[in-house]
């Protein structure tokens, strides 16, 4: 069993106030903010990146995955590091590590040295997430702790939005490299900040040994389960030995991983968080709501560029409306924490992007800017009542010794649906697209005589059937999207359903220490 640690520190620090509270949690935030912009960022530089290092789009991509794998397997193992190293001291590793590998990202010139730098840097990236978001809740007096996960919650949600935005306007205007470098003031500002600030915040270190066995298990099974979401649409899925391959590897190693850990003494991953309903439940609906939201936030700019015809920055300009509303009602989401049932706030928060969700469901290829803005616009309404709300409903339902531990699990179920529903998604599209296809054709009352119109307005034969062929394939892939928008809406009402099966909170008590 694990031995107490050699330091002993004041039970409990005295929250911070004024300035310093606000310096401090601009921090912390922006730490947050700059690592999940990286699972983003590099999205629409890949065509700018393979050509700089002269290789393939299929093999630039490897610069999200690797990101993503790394980031997916080191946040669960936030709460067991924490404690082996303190929680104050592991972040600012992490943040160091973080800038480090984003500077080598910038300098690297081969595709093998970009993705190892790519790993390494997911490696220390991951562990922010949760520890940021622990960290926010320690500065913040109890009864504004809910302001401190208001500030969390939407730099979680606005810096994917950001990203691609961002990306793009980096490599059209400067070079991929610079989407590395401008973390490095970033991670200066954060790794300052939290050092001169948050020294009385550190939590006890405990000596407990390596948990390798559930380390190895751990790799193996989100390792094989992020490469086979990431690359299963371009093996045609389970119609390819690799992928089913993958999914054998993934499926055993989890149930080894899970059986391992819930025997073992010192865990690497506390799956015992579980056994508290609040936290559970709170956990799926974040899941699954999370992955809704994150597969409209990926489709909805393809769709504008493949099909409508939007370049990456007029579909910027569409989208980042998301995070107007966002930001404005965070303060009234965490206000509300511990005036109300929570899950009220909450379950309202998700039917009203399941309500947005609809009201995307009725655009068409010829819709106005403001038509695809309003549910971007109208969405943020909801996004605080469902982040900060079930944040604060997980966090409140376990004791504050296993917050760090629950937070890093919940950031890597969030995390883990994001990528599932990004790749259910555009698979599903795909394959509306193609069924929306065939019956469009087969609906065509009288192509000869479209095609024959056409011909007398002064096209020839070839370009009629062209122009034909693309207004075709342009309303099968809005029909295909239109109906992945109302999939995500009947996802949203489920998550909605699941809070409900949480017992009611009785008083939010977060922002413990270890």
């Amino acid at each position: 069993m694990a031995s107490a640690a050699a330091t002993s520190l004041p039970a409990e620090p005295q929250p911070l106030s004024g300035v310093k509270l606000l310096a401090a949690a601009f921090a912390l935030a922006l730490a947050n903010f700059v690592v999940v912009l990286d699972t983003t960022i590099a999205n629409v530089s890949v065509p700018h990146i393979a050509g700089g290092l002269a290789v393939s789009p299929t093999q630039g991509t490897w610069v999200i995955t690797s990101y993503a794998v790394a980031d997916a397997i080191s946040v669960p193992l936030t709460g067991w590091l924490a404690s082996r190293f303190g929680t104050v001291r592991w972040f600012i590793i992490s943040i160091i590590g973080f800038g480090i590998f984003s500077f080598l990202c910038g300098i690297a010139r081969t595709l093998d040295a970009l993705i190892l730098f790519r790993v390494l840097q997911g490696l220390s990236g991951g562990p922010l997430m949760p520890l940021s978001q622990v960290l926010l809740l320690r500065i913040f007096p109890k009864e504004k702790a809910g302001m401190g996960l208001a500030i969390w919650a939407m730099t979680t949600t606005t810096a994917p939005i950001l990203g691609p935005i961002l990306g793009g306007l980096i490599s059209d205007n400067w070079s991929w490299p610079w989407i590395f470098f401008i973390n490095l003031p970033v991670v200066a500002i954060c790794a300052f900040g939290v050092g001169s600030m948050l020294g009385a915040f550190e939590t006890k270190r405990i000596k407990a040994r390596i948990d390798v066995i559930g380390l190895i298990l751990l790799v193996l099974s989100v390792g094989a389960f992020q490469i086979m979401l990431d690359t299963g649409r371009e093996h045609d899925w389970f119609g390819s030995t690799w992928i089913v391959a993958l999914a054998i590897i993934a499926a055993i190693s989890f149930a080894a991983f899970v059986i391992w850990e819930l025997t073992d003494a010192n865990p690497v991953v506390d799956l015992r968080v579980f056994r508290f309903r609040g936290f559970s439940f709170a956990t799926i609906a974040i899941s699954l709501g999370f992955g809704a939201f994150f597969s409209q936030v990926v489709l909805t700019p393809l769709w504008l560029q493949q099909v409508v015809g939007y370049t990456a920055t007029e579909t910027g300009y569409v989208v980042a409306w998301l995070g107007c509303f966002a930001v404005l009602l965070s303060p009234v989401a965490a206000g509300l924490i511990g005036k109300i049932d929570l899950r009220i706030s909450i379950s309202a928060g998700i039917l009203w992007m399941a309500l947005m969700s609809i009201l995307r469901a009725s655009w068409n290829a010829d819709v106005g800017y403001w038509t695809l803005a309003m549910p971007h616009v109208l969405q943020g309404i909801g996004m605080p009542f469902f982040f900060v709300g079930l944040t604060a409903l997980a966090l409140s339902s376990v004791p504050a010794h296993v917050q760090t531990s629950a937070a890093g699990l919940m950031s890597f179920l969030r995390t883990l649906s994001g990528a599932m529903g990004t790749a259910i998604a555009t698979t599903a599209w795909d394959d509306a697209s193609r069924t929306s296809r065939s019956e469009l054709v087969s609906a065509l009352n009288n192509p000869e005589g479209a095609l024959s119109s056409m011909q007398s307005a002064g096209l020839t034969a070839e370009q009629a059937r062209g122009v034909l062929d693309r207004l075709v394939e342009g309303q099968a892939a809005t029909l295909g999207v239109l109906h992945l928008f109302l999939a995500a809406g009947v996802v949203f009402v489920i998550a909605a359903i699941s809070v409900w099966c949480a017992p009611r909170p009785k008083q939010i008590s977060m922002g413990g220490g270890h």
